[in-house]
């Protein structure tokens, strides 16, 4: 179980970082190319930069209410 523990924090590093890289490069980096160069076919426009990481953040926060509400019901059922 050790081994595959590792492997998935392995794979969720690796995951992470390489969107951190991407993202990176994508809002910092990028900007300064030249808008006739190829790598902009690789990103989506500068607008999504913005709107991608709010409606993760939004999502996330509308998942974490949800659960602290079952959570809330659940154990107000176990007192009663």
């Amino acid at each position: 179980m050790e081994l595959a523990d590792r492997a998935v924090g392995f794979l969720l590093s690796f995951i992470s970082l390489s969107i951190f890289t991407y993202y990176t490069f994508w809002v910092i980096i990028l900007p300064f190319v030249d808008s006739d160069h190829f790598i902009h076919e690789y990103f989506l426009p500068q607008e999504y930069a913005i709107l991608v990481p709010v409606f993760a953040g939004v999502v996330l926060l509308c998942f974490l209410c949800v659960f602290i509400g079952f959570v809330m019901l659940k154990s107000k059922k176990k007192k009663a």
